[in-house]
């Protein structure tokens, strides 16, 4: 989860109340989110959904307020619907999830710890955990299993190139790092969360990281 710039007016759909899933909602907030759950980040989402921030329950004012509405894959949307996380997750377009929240993969698994003892980060801390882990049913394993690949992939691609760029620090090897530590990355909150960890070791890219 990484900190998305929301686009500030609302989609002209929405003052009509008809449905948040008009083409222009989903084309300014698949254009927001750059393609990518705001949850567990993965890229180029065969099944994406408006997710509510805020449970609606029925009421107008939260279906279709423009800041509740969210773009996310099936997978995640699912697994945030649980009573536990109403109303007590990030807005990762109001608070920057890097700022509270340490976001690792190690081993294979995920660890998602929270750096302010809020509630919101606490829960946030353990839904983006659970995005990647909740293996409580076969296709939830399966969904879980193709996002510890990808970010799996998607990391080892990180090491590969921190470590060209560790041998020539300039040019096309530090245009692929400016590129992978990009917000608009899939993953980033990820990547970002690795080179900021080590930054002893690359130290000039301090910048490509910064909160």
């Amino acid at each position: 989860m990484v900190k998305i710039e929301r686009t500030p007016a609302q989609p002209a759909s929405l003052a009509k109340k008809i449905s948040y899933r008009e083409p222009d909602v989903i084309r300014q907030l698949n254009e927001d989110f750059h393609g990518k759950c705001y949850l567990c980040e993965i890229d180029k989402l065969q099944s994406a959904e408006v997710e509510h921030l805020q449970p609606h329950g029925g009421g107008e004012y939260l279906k279709y307020k423009w800041d509740n509405l969210f773009l996310s894959c099936a997978h995640c949307n699912s697994v945030k619907n649980q009573k536990k996380y109403d109303g007590k997750i990030l807005d990762c377009c109001k608070t920057d999830p890097e700022a509270v929240l340490e976001q690792i993969l190690t081993e294979g698994h995920i660890c998602v710890r929270n750096l302010v003892d809020t509630p919101e980060a606490r829960q946030t801390a353990k839904l983006l955990t659970e995005c990647f882990e909740k293996t409580n049913t076969g296709i939830r394993i399966i969904e879980c299993q193709t996002r510890i690949n990808a970010l799996n992939g998607t990391m080892n691609l990180l090491y590969k190139a921190l470590e060209k760029y560790r041998q020539n620090p300039a040019g096309h090897n530090l245009c692929v790092l400016r590129g992978m530590l990009s917000r608009t990355y899939k993953f980033a909150g990820f990547t970002r969360t690795y080179v900021r960890m080590h930054l002893a070791d690359y130290p000039g890219l301090a910048e490509y990281v910064q909160l």
